[in-house]
């Protein structure tokens, strides 16, 4: 049995995170949300980076990384309607709250599971002899654009939600911080 890739065990150990990620997004798309000082820059960073290392991996087919770099632009424009059927409630003494469109972000996720599901069966188990490396799992134009969408859909909508809060304080700054906190701090 031949051992497992450097790049194989890279992509093992980053999955964990993707998951967890992926998770924590389906988790969020449904009811009303708190919005917090920490989530958007988090939400920024960690797609930023998974971004990064998938426009890495693509690389190897320079063709891949223009359809990335236009699937997250999609997925930007995407997040544009997300944010338009989104409800924003800045609740005086409670905090800032959120009830994000959980069609769009649920379909999103849905088509990235699924194609991440199926390129993991057609790289794993249905061609065992063909070389196993990320570069080869984000060989798939497929694959970069369904992870692009939701990348850029996500990016988009964490940069809303940061604009918006960003306003709401500025004008409670602007107010005169009128009385009691909106947890928003």
């Amino acid at each position: 049995m031949q051992a497992p890739s450097s790049s194989t065990l890279t992509l093992l150990t980053l999955s964990p995170l993707i998951v967890w990620r992926i998770y924590a997004r389906l988790r969020k798309m449904f009811g009303r949300q708190r919005l917090s000082r920490y989530r958007a820059p988090i939400t920024l960073a960690v797609y930023s980076l998974l971004s990064l290392g998938v426009a890495h991996a693509a690389l190897a087919n320079p063709g891949r990384v223009g359809w990335l770099i236009g699937s997250l632009l999609a997925g930007a424009v995407l997040s544009l309607l997300g944010v338009r059927h989104t409800q924003f409630e800045a609740r005086r003494g409670e905090g800032l709250f959120y009830t994000p469109n959980a069609h769009l972000g649920f379909a999103l996720s849905a088509l990235f599971l699924a194609r991440i599901a199926w390129r993991v069966a057609e790289v794993y188990w249905l061609t065992p002899a063909v070389p196993r490396g990320t570069a080869e799992f984000m060989g798939s134009a497929t694959t970069v654009c369904a992870f692009g969408l939701l990348a850029g859909y996500s990016l988009g909508y964490a940069v809303a939600l940061a604009r918006w809060r960003a306003a709401v304080l500025r004008a409670k700054r602007e107010r005169g911080g009128a009385e009691g906190s909106d947890g928003a701090g």
